[in-house]
């Protein structure tokens, strides 16, 4: 063997062939556990006698298996996403190549003697070499797929000792380029099975389910030398010989909203198999639609990296569990394995819980594209050089994975570029596996795929899509032209799903309601795969011991790609972030809304298997944010796909019509008993209908003059600063503002790529405005003051009049502000004409275009500053968390009460957060009535913290915020919305905040002491 055998274009040696992993009750020993371990930071090639049974390992330390040993004190965690972390010289690797040796000792009990036996590992970053007392195994490849040497010669009565040499890169580092942590070890469960002579090596499982008939086909080959008999208790299948195939009448199919699963024993004379299947059917029709079991589904999904914030991917079944449950407890109904297959536990929550998946191979060679003057000069993926090694990952896929129904689409790789490498392994899938459709999404122009894939397409693109109007030829990414007649282009007859959108960075993502609505609107749409599911933090304590989540660089690595790591839709510790909760209710599988006729709520049902008798749905009425009463609805009877109407509750006694206040009728759909990812009463969708909307114009009572005394000036409870008009105090409450605010902590979306806006924002100096008093002006019954806001060295800014008036017991502030100066347009978007719909009319187009490349501000508003001990907030609004225009959804219109610390967002990297919309009215206290109520005249965006903005932007993690002497209050007319930016699609055109004057009212009164 070449003393560099890591660096090899062959797949490995010694593997045994691939099969499925297999619930088996033959003898198994866990070689889980504490292993001797011993770490070089530079290659280890040769062995120096480790693999010998009698080496004394005394003096090594001790490593957990499964674990990666840069999150266990050697080395050092690299996160890179693009880049490759080794220079570009395929298959070779640097010197600088850590090195871990492992060494287990183990019984073999005396049962096992002479009996066959495999050594399985089910997952080793990046390549391994192994001996068994002694006695070389081989050497293996693919990191996140299983490998099995054949063990039987070289194990041993007693004791045995397992040796491992595991490098940190290898010619398999040049197929693993995924987006995530670069970490090595022995990750995966490590097994020792026994392989009885007369055992069942390989079971494959057809169950395929006849949605016209209702019949379910039944047919299982196994590889064995001895004859293999299946029982089916519950089909009354009773030990028959595997091959055949079995026909019932009426069976109950597997999807993911009804995960009914069969179980099936295999039997020989020494192993019993047991396989748990369901029957279901995935086709794309000739109308170009994906359907299961004969019904279109929608792929409400995520992208999920297997990570833990203590581990790694080394992820326990705990934990894989939970992400299931929270999944489904979102309404999340698809899971896209990226960029590999998981652990075989996770499939198996998959098959059990439901979720649709699309399995992925373990192939990314990303850092090829733009890494030599031609893109994708040396790409694997058209080496020939590379074939071998392709075809056996794909093969460890598909055999390992092959008899979960969860499965119904199988995905090439992610980010591979194009060429023959690939189309090889399409060809492999499908004479291996013709039952599911195959997904590559470098597949531009679907030659070789089945489903028409794409990222982070904006909405008026994915609409053309849905329409049938590409072009034969026509691609994104690159950019090329196309011609033709859209009929000769097969992709406008496929399926089509958004690989990756809405790119969940940080705050956001936004317009995820716009993506979902076109799978409404056309039926070859077909849903997507959010990216991604879980922000990538690794938890890390600061030199205070103060604990937060690490990201790129927090390792003083050389080449990293920072924040990109936290991308997530659940934080690093699995807590939802608002764009879950955003996300759950947008794709929520029931929809409540007005009905046709008065007093009545029309229901929709967006299952695409189940009807509703699962749910209850219940009702309650609330006046001003305070429930009058609940009660209960009849379920509708609605069948997948169908919609009807409900009537009001009891609207004669209960309609509140000629109160006082809002009225607002609030009805959810929750579980009508325990399932086994949600407890009964789990709300699985609402809605909200206004009753009764009565004119909220702010009373305007007879005003008072303004004073002079004691050198300020008096109006009502407000005193002002005779020389700048600050408002320094309302009633007994100090109080410092207003200030114009244009300007927001960049959200990772506004440093994005395609949107520049934080850039644009920086240039104008909206970050750092300073305020020129051009006027204080008292009147007989006011005080108007006029303020100029810009900043240094440049030249435009904001000229703002406050007008303020009292009745004595409030104040009313009326604000006009405008832009004034020459504010240049910002660099117009590259892909900004297709964030636009084609099918507008021209002129609504071209407004919609103009604006989304002309100017933006972050916002409009108001900041002010009150004393720290006002940290308690109640308002009435949207809520209870916090929402932007284009992620607005999972809000609802209430009465909420939060503290000023419980309304911050903790995003991994700080960043604008907590914004509350829609508010009426809010009131800020320090819980004695000592305090402000502020109201609009319209609704306004509310928002509070402890330190400000800039301090905000600044912090590289939450540990470096700290609280300062007062709370900064944002009371603001408009935000712009959040955008995907950081990866996807900017701002659509409709959530942008454009340059403009705009005009609003606030009245504050001070709260009075009980």
């Amino acid at each position: 063997m070449s003393a560099r055998y890591f660096e090899d274009f062959a797949v490995g040696r010694g593997r045994l062939a691939p099969r499925a992993a297999l619930d088996s009750d033959a003898p198994r020993i866990d070689l889980n556990g504490s292993w001797a371990f011993r770490f070089s930071p530079v290659l280890r090639a040769e062995p120096d006698g480790f693999q010998d049974p009698e080496f004394d390992d005394g003096s090594w330390d001790a490593l957990p298996v499964p674990s990666h040993w840069q999150l266990r004190g050697h080395g050092r965690p690299v996160y890179v996403n693009i880049a490759y972390p080794i220079p570009l010289d395929p298959p070779f690797v640097p010197d600088e190549n850590e090195t871990g040796d492992y060494r287990r000792a183990f019984d073999l009990p005396e049962s096992w003697d002479g009996v066959p036996a495999v050594l399985r590992f089910d997952g080793v970053d990046s390549c391994a070499r192994v001996w068994l007392n002694g006695t070389e195994l081989g050497v293996t490849y693919g990191s996140r797929l299983p490998t099995e040497f054949d063990v039987t010669e070289a194990l041993r009565p007693g004791r045995n000792v397992l040796a491992v040499r595991v490098h940190q890169f290898s010619a398999g580092t040049y197929l693993e380029d995924q987006d995530t942590w670069r970490l090595s070890g022995i990750f995966r469960d490590v097994s020792l099975l026994a392989r009885p002579a007369d055992g069942i090596r390989d079971v494959f499982v057809h169950a395929d389910y006849d949605s016209a008939t209702g019949e379910g086909r039944l047919r299982v080959t196994a590889d064995s030398a001895a004859p293999v008999r299946i029982s089916v208790p519950a089909l009354g299948v009773d030990g028959r010989p595997v091959g055949d195939e079995f026909r019932f009448a009426d069976v109950r199919p597997w999807s993911a909203e009804d995960p009914h699963l069969y179980e099936a024993h295999l039997t020989t004379a020494g192993e019993r198999v047991r396989v748990r299947f369901g029957f279901r059917s995935v086709a794309v029709g000739e109308d170009g639609v994906l359907r299961v079991n004969g019904r279109r589904i929608v792929l409400r999904g995520v992208n999920r990296h297997e990570f833990d914030p203590d581990h790694g991917r080394a992820v326990s079944p705990e934990d894989m569990r939970r992400d299931v449950e929270l999944m489904k407890r979102h309404n999340v109904n698809a899971v896209r394995t990226a960029h590999y297959p998981p652990h075989p536990a996770f499939l198996d929550l998959c098959d059990e819980l439901g979720l649709w998946v699309m399995l992925e191979c373990d192939l990314e060679t990303h850092g090829f594209e733009h890494a030599d003057p031609e893109r994708w000069q040396r790409n694997p993926s058209d080496d020939a050089r590379w074939h071998d090694a392709y075809l056996d990952r794909i093969e460890r896929t598909v055999e390992r994975d092959k008899n979960h129904p969860s499965v119904i689409l199988w995905s090439l790789g992610n980010e591979a570029g194009d060429g023959r490498n690939l189309r090889a392994m399409a060809d492999w899938v499908r004479r291996r596996d013709p039952s599911r459709p195959i997904h590559y999404e470098a597949d531009r122009l679907c030659e070789y795929t089945d489903v028409h894939g794409e990222m982070y397409r904006p909405p008026a693109a994915v609409a053309r899509v849905g329409r049938g109007q590409l072009l034969p030829g026509e691609t994104s990414y690159p950019a090329r032209a196309g011609s033709g007649d859209p009929a000769d282009d097969p992709r406008n007859r496929m399926p089509y799903v958004l690989t990756e959108f809405a790119h969940a960075m940080g705050n956001g993502p936004g317009g995820l309601a716009d993506y979902l609505r076109l799978c409404d609107e056309y039926p070859r749409v077909q849903g997507g795969w959010v990216w991604e599911w879980m922000d990538q933090g690794l938890r890390t304590r600061d030199a205070q011991g103060r604990e937060f989540f690490a990201y790129g660089g927090d390792f003083g690595e050389d080449l990293h790609d920072g924040t990109f790591i936290c991308d997530g839709l659940v934080f690093p510790d699995r807590t939802p972030s608002p764009g879950l909760l955003e996300y759950a209710k947008v794709i929520a599988p029931v929809r409540i809304g007005p009905g046709p006729q008065p007093g009545t709520l029309t229901v929709e049902n967006h299952y695409e298997m189940l009807d509703l008798s699962h749910l209850r749905f219940t009702w309650s009425l609330a006046r001003e944010g305070v429930e009058l009463t609940r009660g209960v609805l009849p379920t509708p009877q609605l069948a997948a796909g169908e919609r009807g109407s409900l009537p009001f509750p009891e609207p004669d006694r209960h309609s509140g019509q000629d109160s006082d206040g809002e009225l607002w009728l609030t009805v959810e759909a929750a579980l009508a008993k325990p399932t086994d990812w949600a407890p009964e009463g789990h709300v699985v969708a609402w809605g909200q209908l206004p009753l009764h909307a009565p004119d909220r114009s702010l009373p305007n009572g007879r005003p008072v003059a303004p004073r002079t005394i004691d050198g300020h000036l008096v109006l009502g409870p407000g005193r002002f600063d005779p020389t700048t008009g600050a408002l320094l105090g309302i009633g007994e409450l100090p109080l410092q503002g207003p200030r114009l605010n244009l300007w927001r902590a960049p959200i990772d979306n506004d440093n994005g790529w395609s949107a520049r806006e934080a850039a644009y924002w920086r240039a104008r100096g909206l970050d750092r405005l300073r305020q020129r008093t051009v006027s204080v002006a008292p009147g007989p019954e006011s005080l108007t003051v006029v303020v100029r806001s810009a900043a240094a060295a440049v030249g435009c800014g904001y000229l703002t009049t406050y007008h303020w008036t009292s009745d004595g017991a409030a104040l009313r502030l009326a604000v006009h502000t405008e832009p004034v100066g020459h504010w240049p347009e910002r660099e117009q978007d590259a892909d900004s004409d297709a964030m636009v719909d084609a099918e507008l009319p021209p002129e609504e187009r071209r407004e919609l275009l103009r604006r989304h490349t002309s100017r933006s501000l972050a916002r409009i508003g108001l900041d002010w500053e009150l004393p720290a001990d006002c940290s308690l907030v109640e308002w009435f609004g949207a809520g209870p968390g916090e929402a932007y225009p284009d992620s607005r959804h999972a809000v609802r219109v209430g009465r909420f009460r939060s503290t000023v610390d419980q309304l911050q967002t903790p995003y991994v990297h700080p960043q604008e957060n907590g914004n509350r919309a829609d508010v009426r009215w809010a009131e800020i206290s320090d819980g004695t009535a000592r305090g402000v109520r502020v109201e609009g005249e319209r609704h306004f965006h509310l928002a509070a913290r402890r330190w400000t903005d800039r301090q905000l932007a600044a912090a590289r993690h939450p540990t470096d915020l700290v609280p300062g002497p007062v709370v900064h209050l944002h009371t603001d007319h408009a935000v712009q919305g959040l955008g995907s930016a950081s990866c996807g699609p900017g701002i659509l055109p409709q959530y942008r905040l454009e340059l403009g004057a705009a005009d609003f009212t606030l009245v504050l009164t001070p709260l009075r002491r009980a």
